[in-house]
């Protein structure tokens, strides 16, 4: 198998109303304001939210990001307006195993964003890409079972509940047992 670090493909790509590309320094200052203003939500369900950050910690990890990329060890998108260049999101392709080569899609949204089908039209974007540039034979997605707004978007995109996993996590927010659905799509 080619080492990783050398598979060569694009760093950004469009769809109908989005730029989505690789993390680069600098994206801390456009981050930080959404990761603040969607604290609430966020916190339910991702680790990240549930510590206080500074725009320093912000954009430490988007350069942390950027080097995850370069390296091919983690994907990391962020998604932009096309036409306003106003940031929206953070996605990405995550997990990876390039033997498969399979890819697990995440995703967040600045809640002041939310309502207008960014984040569909993201993960359909990053699927695309997932099996035309990277070759993917599996892209999954995972989500916590009571994050319904999580879960529509796999739903709207044609992808399989595959299954959930029962009492396979506690709760990022508090002490609570949680289940995992499990949906993807194969080549």
């Amino acid at each position: 198998m080619q080492n990783p670090i050398l598979k060569e493909f694009p760093h950004e790509f469009q769809t109908e109303r989005l730029l989505i590309r690789l993390p680069l320094p600098g994206d801390g200052a456009l981050i930080y304001p959404a990761i603040r203003e969607s604290k609430q939500d966020l916190k339910k369900w991702l680790p990240f939210a549930q510590q206080e950050q500074t725009l320093e910690d912000t954009e430490a990890n988007v350069r942390e990001a950027h080097a995850k990329f370069l390296k091919r060890e983690d994907l990391r998108l962020h998604i932009f307006h096309r036409e306003t260049n106003e940031f929206i999101g953070c996605t990405g392709l995550h997990r990876i195993d390039w033997e498969v080569p399979k890819f697990e899609i995440g995703y967040w949204i600045d809640s002041r964003q939310g309502g207008k089908g960014y984040i569909t039209e993201a993960v359909q974007g990053i699927t695309d890409f997932a099996f035309t540039n990277l070759k993917a034979n599996r892209v999954e997605i995972q989500c916590d079972a009571k994050n319904l707004k999580s879960r529509r978007v796999p739903e709207r995109l044609g992808y399989t509940l595959e299954g959930i996993h029962y009492n396979d996590s506690i709760a990022v927010d508090g002490d609570e047992l949680r289940d995992t659905c499990i949906y993807a799509k194969t080549k």
